[in-house]
């Protein structure tokens, strides 16, 4: 696709993954990108812009600038309610999403999007390792690893682009086209960003098929309540014109096998923990299948699959008792599905930056499952309150860093026992991400392995 003719002058906001994607493919199409970010750039940050000689500021918005821009392309993690995008609308200043701007340079044909609250990582890994794996050209990109104008700026030809797209990738997107788009499930997540609509937040979702023709597909899961609840509101504002594929898990899985049209696919060396993660390679067998591959390609792929770290990773085995980093996990319903995948007595280390949750739905697998709750947050009364109905108040815990909690866990684990590190909340409170408190766990595990070997 070609950029719209009057496009030259690009305002990018922010100077992350995204807005340093959206500047470099910009600067390579010809066109005249400036970077805006109110916070200072990091060091990599400016080098990158220098060497490709895209101008910048850091430190503030310049609006007279930004506003009299053909188009400003919007890095996610700017919400709508910031002053500079609010002074953008009112000047009139088209808005786009960094895969948004991205798609006007890709085929459609050639672009395969995976969003849901829970599940999108491992899905568009497992799908684009089961493309790579039969030697197709694939990448995946977006929410995960690069950027998907950073991997369109580097110029390597793919077949398929499998991205990982955010609701926040998907507002501001209103023309952004995938072939295959996949909707694994929706749960109230990031309400703090949609005003605590859930349907706004679904509505954004939803965005991932909006933009399809006759010629793509939409795939989404028959059995999600809010998928279910919302998808026909959204459609009669916005007609999907896609062909749509309902998925049902079929009744004789196992979390070791699954069928799909006929064929019965074997997940045992995949290392894909627990009933959420059928649903997961059901959505890539699916989508790959769409896309020519045949059993026995995918049954190779299957079998040489990793997860990406921080998803029901296992870390280590320490005297009987299992560590496992499940530090993604960062609202209830993916806490729901780690508790349930869980088989041991589980001493469960969650807490962190609360995003409205509703701990309510966990109390049956807590009451059942979990012997000890140790919370790893600056904040803790919330979920501590939560569940003082279920848990002693003797094997309920605090602690503000990896140590402390897993400090905690051994004073009450026994052989047999489970630590799962699976926070329901951000991790702002304490570390950088995600993957900050993943690492360090991991890295708190391992200080307890010597002089044992994992």
């Amino acid at each position: 696709m070609q950029a719209k003719k009057r496009w030259y002058n690009i305002g990018v906001l922010g100077a992350g993954e995204s807005g340093l994607g959206a500047a470099l493919l910009a600067a390579k199409q010809g066109l005249k990108p400036f970077v805006s970010d109110k916070n200072n750039l990091s060091e990599k940050a400016l080098k990158t812009l220098d060497e490709a000689g895209i101008r910048w500021e850091q430190g503030k918005h310049t609006l007279a600038f930004l506003q009299g821009c053909d188009l400003v392309v919007k890095s996610p993690g700017i919400p709508e309610n910031a002053a500079v995008v609010a002074a953008l609308r009112e000047a009139g200043t088209p808005i786009l999403s960094e895969i948004a701007f991205a798609a006007h340079f890709a085929e459609a044909k050639k672009i395969i999007a995976i969003t849901g609250s829970n599940g999108k990582t491992t899905t568009t890994g497992l799908t684009a390792h089961l493309l790579q794996s039969a030697g197709v050209r694939a990448v995946a990109a977006g929410n995960i690893g690069k950027s998907f104008a950073r991997v369109l700026a580097e110029g390597q030809e793919f077949d398929y682009y499998v991205l990982e797209v955010s609701s926040f990738q998907l507002d501001d997107a209103p023309d952004f086209r995938a072939h295959l788009a996949a909707l694994l499930n929706i749960t109230p997540d990031h309400l703090d960003r949609y005003g605590r609509q859930l349907m706004r937040y679904a509505f954004a979702k939803f965005g991932v098929a909006a933009g399809q023709t006759r010629d793509d597909y939409f795939l989404y899961h028959a059995d999600d309540f809010y998928t279910q609840q919302f998808l026909s509101a959204f459609a009669k504002r916005n007609p999907l014109q896609a062909k749509q594929l309902v998925l049902h898990l079929p009744e004789d899985c196992t979390e070791q096998a699954l069928a799909v049209e006929g064929h019965r696919y074997d997940l045992t060396g995949s290392g894909l923990l627990g009933k959420h993660n059928l649903l997961n390679a059901l959505f890539a067998i699916r989508m790959v299948l769409l896309l020519g591959l045949s059993p026995e390609q995918i049954q190779r792929g299957l079998d040489s699959f990793r997860n990406a770290p921080h998803r029901l990773e296992r870390v280590a085995e320490i005297r009987g008792v299992l560590f496992i980093n499940d530090s993604k996990a960062t609202n209830v319903d993916a806490v729901r599905y780690a508790l349930d995948a869980m088989d041991r007595p589980i001493i469960w280390i969650a807490g962190g930056t609360d995003k409205g949750n509703d701990y309510s739905l966990l109390k049956a697998l807590v009451k059942d499952k979990v012997k000890a709750l140790v919370c790893l947050g600056r904040d803790n009364e919330k979920l501590k309150k939560s569940f003082a109905d279920v848990l002693d108040e003797e094997v309920v815990f605090e602690s503000c860093s990896t140590d402390e909690a897993l400090a905690c866990s051994m004073a009450v684990a026994q052989e047999g026992d489970v630590v799962l590190l699976s926070p329901a909340c951000a991790s702002f409170d304490l570390f950088e991400n995600y993957e900050d408190r993943g690492n360090r766990f991991k890295q708190s595990v391992r200080q307890l392995l010597t002089p044992e070997k994992s």
